[in-house]
């Protein structure tokens, strides 16, 4: 019995290590920073520990092997909780949590997402730091494989998303 329960929780181990280590998740100030040193778009995680969409995510569409590896190779990935509770300093301004109802919510999201409080919400950013877009809602691998090819490779610049949607050919 013992061995059986050894075995189970080192599986389990590996395997949320295993999950943990797919994109490599940077906080907000870290992408910041390296962004100025090697530009690169910057993607931004905004989930919450309650939210179940958000977990699913992490565990269907963060783990696949070909989403992980171009987040890592294309973008600075942000896991930025929307009810952080430590401040965050960007553009000289310090965000902090705000404390509302039963919970709260932490001023760098909710400014990030125009105070559209939903999760997951996904984010792009340009390399200057500019709102891309913010993507509310569960995104499996089809669906994230797209869209981070079309803020990666800037084909926002030149066509519209339906035309781009249309002409897209799947490394899945």
């Amino acid at each position: 019995m013992k061995k059986s329960i050894l075995i189970l929780t080192l599986f389990f181990t590996l395997f949320s290590i295993n999950a943990q280590e797919n994109v490599k998740w940077l906080s907000f100030e870290e992408a910041i920073a390296l962004n100025k040193e090697n530009p690169k778009p910057i993607l931004i995680d905004v989930y919450t520990d309650w939210c179940g969409y958000c977990k699913k995510m992490d565990l269907n569409t963060y783990t696949n092997k070909t989403i992980s590896n171009y987040i890592n190779e294309n973008f600075y990935a942000v896991k930025l909780d929307g009810e952080e509770k430590k401040d965050i300093i960007y553009k000289n301004y310090t965000f902090k949590f705000q404390k509302e109802g039963r919970r709260g919510y932490h001023q760098l999201p909710a400014t990030l997402m125009n105070g559209k409080m939903s999760y997951p919400t996904t984010l792009f950013m340009s390399v200057d730091e500019k709102i891309l877009d913010r993507i509310p809602g569960y995104l499996d691998k089809t669906i994230m494989e797209k869209v981070l090819v079309y803020f990666s490779e800037e084909k926002y610049k030149n066509q519209n998303w339906v035309e781009f949607e249309k002409n897209f050919e799947s490394k899945l």
